[in-house]
């Protein structure tokens, strides 16, 4: 963990981006400034308009430096889950020094072979993110650095996600004059605020309502399990209000802020407020019942989509509950519907510091604190970028059988979770698979042992 440092995060939303700088301080996070710029180079959290996505950037970055005092060159960017995938990988080495005591490089090494598996074309790793170390046999290790050993081995998670999204981002923050130092999922970073250690280790839901998407993600054993993305957000509620109103999306969004409430049943038909429509000279009457139908629709949608997602892994049975962010969780009663449709506690989180007290700054917040609190052996796994790990006395130990093993994480650890449906679009959970056996493979030699022996049964056959 740094300490005395500025860290700056970048958002890069469906609806806006936003800048945060913080200083971290003897043990505590100060933010000295946040920058935020509308965008519309963004759909449902994928970028489609690098230029636009730019120079949004650059202007959050520039309110940012103007309220912070400082220069901006080095960000935190966080990635969407869209279509992440989460693998358990192993990786084995031996340990290269002399006198057997295991070193930063011998770490460096472990991670990377860990990462000599087969990924799609398509795809890149965002992260591999350490569970344990194994040292001749003793598991359960956290930090091995120090130890003697002869054999280093390690089981952690390989987050990957789809190579065009990651291309993308780091364009854009290239293109913006900005050092790209880190990439992390954004429930991840968001996780490192919302939920507390209790609730990241014993099992519970993040519920992300951002403006172009929402997401569910599940975080137990201190690890990201699970997450699952539906492509609707606060937009597609304010986009619904347009349409069925007849007004324009600026009007729909302040009537949403201003009159919106997420259960219809808690409004009065009674209470009428005035809407600019399309076509028409005199603005109409709406009432705040009606108002609150069209977005009760919207959020039932949304939330049912979510709720069958996490009962297909039976998320729904972990101790913590759901806790809600977002900017579209600030919606009056959208906590309320949740529990409702979820049927299991849920609470909703907003940051509290100065300047980011609203859900939407979570992620943002997110960011810096993952950043500041990164300890030696994440930082080790995030410089670890080689294809095959660096090593002074020879090749990784096993390794054409490690990328296909890995730790057989028990159907318990997620409430006995099933297998998670197979979805490319939303679906981003992938079982651990149990270790695989070691198996003797025939040689192909033909006159080799095997061939001699065919040949010797083909024989007595034509006798």
């Amino acid at each position: 963990m740094h300490h005395n440092r500025v860290y700056v995060s970048l958002d890069i939303g469906t609806t806006s981006i936003k800048v945060v700088v913080a200083e971290y301080v003897k043990g505590q996070l100060n933010v000295l400034g946040v920058g935020t710029e509308k965008t519309n180079g963004l759909s449902r959290g994928v970028i489609v308009d690098i230029d636009d996505t730019v120079t949004a950037i650059k202007e959050a970055v520039k309110i940012a430096e103007q309220k912070s005092g400082t220069t901006i060159k080095d960000v935190v960017v966080g990635i969407p889950s869209n279509q992440i995938q989460i693998e358990p990988c192993h990786g084995m080495i031996a340990v290269a020094s002399d006198n057997r005591e295991i070193t930063d490089k011998d770490v460096y090494n472990v991670i990377a072979a860990a990462k000599v598996r087969s990924v799609a074309p398509e795809r890149d790793i965002i992260s591999v993110l350490p569970e344990e170390f194994i040292v001749d046999g003793f598991d359960g290790i956290k930090d091995p650095r120090g130890m003697i050993g002869v054999r280093l081995e390690l089981h952690a998670n390989m987050i990957t996600g789809p190579r065009t999204i990651i291309h993308n981002i780091k364009r854009c923050v290239q293109k913006a004059g900005l050092n790209l130092i880190d990439l992390v999922v954004q429930p991840i970073a968001s996780a490192q605020v919302a939920l507390t250690d209790g609730e990241r280790e014993f099992g519970t839901i993040l519920l992300d309502m951002g403006g172009g998407q929402t997401s569910v993600s599940i975080f137990h054993e201190n690890q990201l399990k699970f997450s699952f993305v539906d492509q609707e957000g606060g937009e597609f509620v304010t986009r619904d209000i347009s349409i069925i109103l007849n007004t324009s999306q600026k009007s729909a969004e302040q009537l949403k802020c201003e009159y919106g409430y997420a259960i219809a049943s808690h409004t009065s038909d009674q209470e009428f407020f005035s809407v600019e429509t399309i076509g028409k000279k005199e603005p109409v009457k709406v009432d705040e019942h009606y108002l609150a139908e069209i977005i009760e629709a919207r959020l039932l949608q949304t939330f049912q989509t979510l709720k069958r997602a996490l009962a297909e892994v039976d998320g729904l049975r972990l101790p913590g509950g759901i806790v809600i962010t977002g900017g579209a969780a600030s919606l009056p009663g959208a906590v309320e519907l949740a529990e409702e449709v979820f049927e299991i506690p849920v609470k909703p989180f907003m940051p509290d510091q100065m300047g980011l007290r609203h859900p939407s700054y979570t992620t943002s917040l997110g960011l810096v604190t993952y950043a500041c609190q990164l300890d030696d052996i994440h930082r080790i796994a995030q410089q670890s970028e080689a294809p095959h790990p660096i090593t002074e006395k020879g090749a990784p130990m096993n390794q054409s059988s490690s990328s296909e093993s890995s730790r057989n994480l028990n159907t318990n650890d997620l409430a006995n979770s099933k297998e998670t449906a197979s979805n490319p679009q939303k679906q981003t959970a992938q079982k651990a698979r149990p270790k695989a056996k070691h198996t003797t493979t025939k040689p192909n030699n033909p006159n080799g042992f095997w061939a001699r022996i065919k040949a010797f049964f083909k024989s007595l056959m034509e006798e």
